[in-house]
């Protein structure tokens, strides 16, 4: 995977986003504090915020050029979102969420099929139940789950662990890393936590206000932290 991010220029209150990087590594995360401007970026990315400047392209495909006007609506990026919020629809069961923009398996060999995905999060016995009956893993489970059933190119993560304890975060690290070595997804990870950038990165992308400032291996960066 090779994605662009160019000429990006996203005012938000405090400052403006700024970037011109070009991406390759399979898992990259983009590291930095609360309110640098990194949910913001995955939001331009999705197609979910304009942006005044912007050039976004996935391998082949530009997704955003503002200079030429091109701008893919979001269901049409072939982007799956786990926001930080997880945004499941708390009326519907864990099924009918998982069902909620599930897209026709492109894969022959079945990757991205409802029973495959179930079964490589191990939800197979969440899918009758209500949302408002998980715990903070088993819903973190269930959205991740929601995302792959799109079948997308790329995947986006936001700060998927920030509400749970240390003991579910050791326990959901696991499923992330089968996501990232069974599908091959390229994924962009935001994160605040160095432990979590080391143990699933390839690279590291820091932003401060708004611009990145370094990038690196997760060791280079960070030394031994892994979770």
């Amino acid at each position: 995977m090779k994605m662009l991010l160019k000429n990006i220029v996203l005012p938000l209150a405090d400052f403006t986003v700024e970037a011109d990087v070009e991406i390759e590594s399979q898992v990259t995360a983009v590291f930095g504090p609360s309110g640098a401007g990194k949910t913001s970026l995955l939001d331009l990315v999705a197609g979910l915020r304009r942006a005044r400047s912007a050039f976004i392209q996935l391998d082949e495909r530009v997704l955003t050029d503002t200079a030429r006007g091109v701008e893919t609506p979001t269901r049409r990026r072939e982007i799956g979102y786990v926001p930080q919020d997880l945004a499941l629809f708390p009326h519907l069961s864990v099924r009918g969420n998982l069902l909620y923009g599930c897209k026709k398996d492109p894969n022959p060999s079945g990757l991205f099929s409802f029973e495959h995905v179930i079964q490589t999060l191990e939800i197979g016995s969440l899918v009758e139940r209500g949302v408002a009956n998980l715990s903070g893993g088993e819903k973190q489970r269930a959205s991740l789950a929601r995302a792959l059933l799109s079948s997308p190119r790329l995947l986006l993560l936001d700060e998927p662990l920030s509400s749970l304890d240390s003991k579910l975060k050791q326990q959901i690290i696991p499923y992330l890393k089968k996501i990232r070595d069974e599908f091959r997804l390229p994924i962009l990870y935001v994160t605040h936590d160095a432990g979590e950038a080391s143990a699933l990165c390839d690279e590291v992308l820091v932003m401060e206000r708004g611009r990145f400032v370094r990038r690196g291996k997760p060791a280079e960066l960070f030394g031994s932290s892994e979770l």
